[in-house]
């Protein structure tokens, strides 16, 4: 089985630049308080560190 994380969106994507926007919508993100569960590669993580104040890893499995 492969390893996973439960992501949540804690930030509003108003007002932020175009790419943090863009990488939101990338990770499957585009309304508050929604969750996804995502591969853990070192891709979904740069993203997450990218955005670290519009996400929140809620949940590592696996």
């Amino acid at each position: 089985m492969a390893k996973t994380i439960v992501v949540k969106q804690i930030g509003s994507p108003i007002r932020r630049p175009e790419i943090q926007r863009k990488t939101l919508i990338g990770l499957g993100l585009n309304k508050m308080h929604k969750t996804r569960e995502l591969e853990d590669t070192p891709a979904v993580r740069g993203m997450v560190n990218k955005i670290p104040h519009l996400v929140e890893i809620i949940e590592e499995r696996g």
